[in-house]
């Protein structure tokens, strides 16, 4: 952990291209989430992600809520970032976080980072006072590549991912 941002990585054995077809697909991201809190995208949302474009996702922490989520950062197959919460007044409040996903290719496979940067999120001092849920995030981190890794096993920039 660095400041304010929590970083796992892991080394993947596929390309690129086919890990961020899965990471710009919001359909997809319940099947990687190590969390088991996504309980999935919206149907009328985009299939593929874009800077800019705006998705949401249904979640369940004991209750069940919804999060917004803009692209803030998108470059093909090397990075992708979301910035997660509420517009308008609650935004103020909730919002902030950003879930950025940073691919390095190498010999063997991908270099696939994973970190949770609460810079820019309002309620930053409390989501930091706890190891707990440090601990918690980064177990939760690495559960979704670990995810993310057994879903493009094998595959390749020709390969189908499921």
């Amino acid at each position: 952990m660095k400041g304010y941002v929590l970083s796992v990585e892991r080394l993947i054995r596929a390309d690129p291209e086919v890990i961020f077809d899965v990471l710009s697909d919001p359909g997809k991201h319940s099947l990687i989430d190590g969390s088991g809190m996504l309980q999935g995208v919206a149907e009328a949302e985009p299939r593929r992600l874009a800077l800019g474009v705006t998705f949401g996702m249904g979640m369940k922490l004991g209750v069940s809520y919804s999060t917004v989520n803009t692209v803030v950062e998108f470059e093909e197959n090397r990075r992708i970032s979301w910035q997660t919460g509420p517009k308008g007044r609650m935004g103020r409040v909730l919002a902030g976080r950003i879930w950025r996903y940073s691919l390095e290719p190498g010999d063997g496979g991908t270099l696939v980072r994973e970190s949770w940067d609460i810079t820019p999120d309002h309620q930053r001092v409390l989501l930091k006072l706890g190891n707990i849920y440090w601990n918690k995030t980064r177990r939760d981190m690495e559960r979704t590549l670990e995810r993310l890794d057994a879903l493009v096993a094998g595959s390749t920039h020709t390969d189908e991912v499921p």
